[in-house]
């Protein structure tokens, strides 16, 4: 029994640092390999984070995929047995819930993860349970889950109390948190690859890189994972924000500037 157990954890553990690292990967080569130029122009921060700060942030994550693991062995146990309300075959409920199901888990996430986020801001236990992830002042996308035991512990708990409470299909879960890795990797970047006009269209209520690099930098404020929406209500939003993404987006121009300079002066 008890070996079985281990086996299921081994499992999980590997499926979840897999997913980690896929995620933190592909942004990673996608900006700093593939559009590198591009990134350069685009860095919001003007410090780069050291190697011992991504190895810190790996190690840091690593934990964090082993508690997620905990986690999910119980999930896993009790879906089993009954107890959760995952299903694995699509006609269980209708086409109609299976399409609205995705935006649904992803909009009670960022409800759940600015209120945790934000309740860890405490100060009695913000040194407990999210002064780790806040060592990284100049996040990587290697940062996307390098947080403490108990950070880990209380994000892993919202899938769990999604099962006990709303169906979902199991191949919804999956890209629920394929997207909640990835985006969780491109807002730990610290390049602003979204476009200038992303905050002055409708796109606005989803954050963007800048949106949480502020938070790494000023620590308080700027909870939000994928909308802006619990900022705004909250008047946690940082009254700045659009003028620091601006501020990022328009390196881009003012460096394409000075380079056209630099050429012509060579002619």
């Amino acid at each position: 029994m008890l070996n079985d157990f281990a086996q299921l954890w081994l499992v999980v553990f590997t499926f979840d640092t897999l997913r980690y690292l896929f995620g933190a990967s592909i942004v990673s080569f996608v900006l700093f390999i593939v559009f590198k130029r591009f990134s350069e122009s685009r860095r919001i921060q003007t410090k780069k984070a050291s190697w011992s700060d991504i190895r810190r942030e790996i190690t840091n994550s690593l934990i964090t995929t082993s508690v997620y693991a905990l986690v999910a062995l119980a999930t896993v146990y009790y879906s089993r047995n009954g107890g959760m309300n995952f299903y694995s075959e699509a006609s269980d409920y209708s086409m109609l819930w299976l399409i609205v199901s995705l935006p649904l888990i992803l909009i009670l996430h960022d409800a759940y993860f600015y209120w945790v986020h934000r309740a860890m801001h405490w100060r009695p236990i913000f040194r407990y349970v999210h002064r780790t992830h806040h060592l990284s002042r100049t996040p990587t996308p290697w940062a996307a889950y390098a947080f403490a035991p108990g950070e880990a512990f209380m994000m892993a708990l919202f899938m769990p109390l999604m099962g006990l409470t709303i169906p979902f299909h199991e191949g919804i879960i999956v890209a629920f948190l394929t997207i909640m890795i990835v985006r969780n990797a491109m807002g730990h970047s610290g390049i602003e690859f979204h476009p200038r006009g992303w905050i002055d269209s409708p796109f606005d209520h989803m954050t963007s890189v800048t949106h949480h690099d502020l938070h790494h930098q000023r620590v308080k404020g700027n909870y939000g994972l994928y909308f802006t929406w619990w900022d705004r209500w909250m008047g946690t939003e940082f009254e700045d924000y659009h003028q620091q993404f601006i501020q990022a987006v328009e390196q881009n121009k003012a460096q394409d500037t000075d380079s056209d300079s630099v050429a012509l002066a060579k002619i």
